[in-house]
């Protein structure tokens, strides 16, 4: 089996089964300019070596906690590589149950993009698969489950990986915080009752306990005057977090690993699952001994302490540059208004959780494909989310970034990409994109109970 997967691994991978083909219709050239469809290689390759196993290790407030983790840790290991450079990845299942690795964000080849199923066979435990492909963009993106996600990435299995540009801009450091949440039992063990029914009645599964890092009030130390590129990255469940930056000096500047066409203010920026911020945050050299207390209000009222970000030690000098946040994201004013495809969620009894979570009124709940939902290669398309229900659903995309145009028929120009936009309860929300590579390409919703009961789809991206 173990030989098979690899064949399979490196037969899929071939070239001419992911050469893309330039945009055909002249009105979304400027889209196409956007990000790329095609990427020099720069030559060299990263190599990691990612195993998934449970372990016990000290989390939280320092307690010992049995997780399933990648390479003995949670989060994983984060992976780096540079735009051009190829990353291969093998992978290895030390789990009691079926697994793959998906990269969230990652415009990778059809065949790397981790559904069982869909793109490849679920990896066994005991086997392995090995992953290989060349960034085409830089940005910050994870890696996570997709088969049982609810379950697997809850007990720990999510890692981030960083895409680095050619000359990466001179930060005095580069930062990682990955948000999330657990829910324990009365004995301190992550609660093993998964995909319940109050979680499908609900926004997902909600934890007590807020994490940084995996650990509770995350401290960053940091010197006056330094410039940090920190991102955030948001692996849980099903909980939003809406960071508070308020006394930082602190812009957004990339979302969901693409860069912003300018930077933005982040007070009110609501981080869904799977959504990411990377912020440029600059230290007042006049805040030594200064610390700063960053809380997610999300919730009005229960605010959750996130992480302290502590001034010690001597100034130094502050880097200067320009803002990374300059790309071109096109305005698309001139875009047909009526949808490609819309797709209404809701939820109705039924399914094998006895709630079901529907998309145009199907639940698979094993990857289904559904063939009448294609979207022409290199052409603009617009989908539209009708939330008809009164839950949160962040709806997420593979294999392609799209750009929100509209909320509750009101036109919207965000200034950036995204490939998961939080639809809210009861709205309607309209997204345009140009698919740029071909394949079957996964959507579903982000909260991980509610794409497990069936919120999930294909859309067939072809010439």
């Amino acid at each position: 089996m173990r030989r098979a997967l690899a064949a399979l691994s490196l037969l899929l991978i071939a070239p001419s089964a992911c050469r893309p083909s330039a945009p055909a219709d002249p009105a979304v050239a400027e889209f196409a300019d956007a990000y790329p469809t095609e990427v020099v290689a720069r030559g060299g390759e990263r190599r990691y070596e990612l195993v998934a196993a449970p372990t016990t290790l000290p989390m939280l407030d320092g307690r010992a906690l049995a997780v399933w983790a990648y390479n003995g840790q949670v989060p994983g290991p984060i992976l780096h590589a540079t735009v051009g450079e190829r990353l291969h990845v093998r992978f290895t299942n030390r789990l009691p149950q079926d697994t793959t690795v998906h990269w969230h964000g990652v415009r990778v080849p059809h065949a790397m993009d981790g559904v069982p199923g869909v793109t490849q066979p679920p990896v066994e435990p005991g086997e392995s698969f090995d992953y290989a492909f060349v960034p085409k963009d830089a940005g910050t993106f994870w890696f996570h489950p997709h088969i049982r996600s609810a379950e697997q990435v809850e007990r720990g299995l999510f890692g981030v990986l960083i895409v680095h540009e050619a000359e990466p801009p001179p930060f005095s450091r580069d930062v990682v915080w990955v948000l999330d949440d657990w829910r324990l039992g009365r004995d301190g063990a992550i609660d093993p009752n998964f995909v319940t029914r109050h979680d499908l009645a609900h926004d997902g599964r909600w934890g007590s306990v807020v994490t940084v890092n995996g650990r509770v009030n995350e401290t960053l130390a940091v010197r006056p005057g330094e410039r940090i590129r920190l991102r955030l990255v948001n692996t849980a469940n099903g909980r939003v977090f809406r960071p508070d930056f308020s006394g930082l000096d602190a812009r957004v500047i990339a979302v969901d690993g693409m860069t912003t066409a300018r930077p933005v203010e982040p007070r009110g920026f609501e981080l869904a699952p799977g959504n990411r911020l990377d912020l440029d945050v600059t230290i007042p050299v006049e805040a030594g001994g200064r610390q700063f207390r960053i809380v997610d209000d999300f919730i009005a009222g229960r605010p959750n302490s996130l992480a302290w970000i502590r001034v010690a030690g001597d100034a130094v000098e502050t880097p200067r540059f320009a803002s990374p946040a300059r790309a071109h994201v096109p305005a698309w004013k001139d875009v047909p208004p009526e949808p490609t495809l819309a797709f209404e969620l809701q939820a109705e009894r039924g399914g094998p959780f006895g709630i079901a979570w529907t998309l145009n009124g199907e639940a698979p709940t094993d990857h289904a494909h559904h063939p009448g939902r294609r979207l022409p290669l290199g052409r603009f398309a617009r989908l539209r989310f009708v939330n008809a229900s009164f839950r949160l659903h962040p709806m997420h995309t593979h294999g392609m970034f799209f750009k929100v145009l509209a909320r509750n028929g009101a036109p919207v120009d965000e200034p950036w990409w995204r490939d998961t936009v939080l639809v809210h309860a009861k709205e309607i929300i309209d997204v345009g994109l140009v698919p740029l590579d071909p394949g079957r390409w996964m959507m579903h919703c982000h909260v991980l109970e509610h794409a497990e009961a069936g919120m999930m789809t294909t859309l067939d991206v072809a010439s």
